[in-house]
């Protein structure tokens, strides 16, 4: 007779919950900080054009930095490094509140900030995503990464109207706020990593230990080979997956139509003289609709291909993107955006559960980067196309350029065979093996 394990309980394990909590509390500070830099970039520059550039720059900047965040994910303890992430921003983070305090905020200083906090973000980041497979077991990931989606949904829903009020009684007490949410997270890091030596026994079987050793010998071994060489590595391992890479030219096009589209609007209603309380006030709403489908998010992973998630996602959010180029009213421009967002955080439990299966433990960091350098490589377009696009075109015909781009991602994933083929949830594992 063959007993059946229990299932496992993700919300009794203590890692999995100190790795949440500390990532939620970089999360916040990066959401403040997101929501922030773009409009006092507007207020100070009054100009979209210099907001876009900032932006941009600290979008290309982040990522070429993932790269070499991969590998450093790989070679070195991750949880260390959540650390020392942490702790990093938490300076950044001061250093805006002093120059917000003093009112020494230019363009400049603007964007030297952003750059030091994306370049943070691209170093420390792969780790902290990568850190997960070290507390949650494959049987249980697609639970998590349907809690990180609610996580993820939750800070939007409080990011926007706590930024806007924030940032309304100025901006140095964003920065005070943002500070305290990166320091909570680095004493939050510092005690899960003290919980790893104290209780070195993982939940899970360790995979370096038959592919390459400890990951003491890793480490050791890895730096001699040479940084572009491991980054090489993991572009060669994702490509070698059909299963993982036949996706990536549509989310980066899917990415760069749907993140201009928002950004675009964004500008616009800054512009037309709405207050930051009511821009706010549309990143709460989109917030509430992703946090409802964060709670389905579990309901449909197990139960509805992956393939069929990902194709639904992409059709409603260029729906919305066509429509809202014709709504120019906050309450109208909401209720486009829930309609188009709703199922994005259920397409993308889905996609980062089956690549957090699929990846073994000792590429995780550098397939992780790769794939996010391919997956968002023209992310930094989007506020250039935003800002550049309204200054010379207007809104209407920037935001029926952006949504082109998500209708030619839904054409190509209508005829991608490989996309379509994605299994549900119970179904990854054996998916995956076959192309190992």
């Amino acid at each position: 007779m063959t007993i059946e394990a229990p299932p496992v309980r993700l919300w009794s394990n203590r890692r999995y919950l100190l790795w949440l909590t500390s990532d939620t509390g970089k999360g916040l500070g990066t959401t403040l900080f997101s929501f922030a830099i773009p409009l006092v970039a507007l207020f100070v520059t009054n100009d979209p054009a210099q907001a876009g550039i900032i932006g941009g720059v600290g979008m290309a900047t982040r990522l070429v930095t993932t790269l070499i965040g991969g590998a450093l994910a790989d070679r070195h303890n991750r949880i260390a490094m959540m650390l020392v992430g942490a702790l990093i921003a938490t300076f950044v983070g001061a250093a805006f509140t002093a120059l917000a305090f003093f009112e020494s905020l230019t363009f400049l200083t603007l964007l030297l900030l952003e750059v030091a906090l994306c370049v943070r973000a691209g170093l420390f980041e792969p780790a902290s995503e990568s850190a997960l497979k070290q507390v949650v077991p494959d049987e249980a990931m697609g639970r998590a990464q349907a809690a990180n989606q609610g996580r993820d949904a939750a800070l939007q829903l409080a990011g926007g109207p706590l930024g806007g009020a924030l940032l309304a009684a100025g901006a140095w007490v964003v920065g005070a706020v943002m500070t305290a949410a990166y320091a909570f997270a680095a004493a939050t890091a510092w005690v899960l990593g003290r919980a790893e030596r104290r209780d070195p026994e993982h939940p899970i079987p360790d995979e370096n230990a038959a592919d390459a050793g400890t990951d003491a010998d890793a480490a050791g071994e890895r730096p001699t080979r040479g940084m572009l060489r491991e980054i090489r590595e993991g572009f060669r391992w994702l490509f070698s997956r059909p299963d993982l890479s036949s996706v990536l030219v549509l989310i980066t096009i899917i990415n760069l139509g749907l993140t201009s589209t928002v950004t675009t609007v964004i500008y616009s209603l800054q512009q037309d003289g709405h207050s930051e309380v009511t821009i706010g006030m549309l990143s709460a709403v989109i917030g509430a609709v992703m946090l409802a489908g964060a709670l389905v998010a579990p309901l449909l992973v197990p139960r509805v291909k992956t393939g069929t998630l990902v194709l639904l996602g992409l059709i409603t959010t260029t729906a919305g993107a066509s429509i809202v180029s014709v709504v120019d009213t906050p309450v109208g421009i909401s209720i486009v955006f829930a309609g188009a967002v709703f199922l994005l955080p259920a397409l993308n439990a889905a996609l980062m559960g089956y690549f957090m299966v699929a990846t073994p433990s000792r590429l995780l960091g550098r397939a992780n980067s790769a794939a996010g350098v391919l997956g968002m490589g023209a992310m930094p377009l989007a506020p250039l196309i935003a800002g550049f696009g309204l200054a010379w075109a207007g809104r209407t015909p920037t935001i029926i350029f952006c949504a082109a781009l998500c209708a030619i991602a839904v054409l190509l994933a209508l005829v991608n065979r490989p996309l379509r083929s994605l299994p549900t949830e119970s179904g990854w594992t054996a998916h995956a093996r076959q192309f190992e």
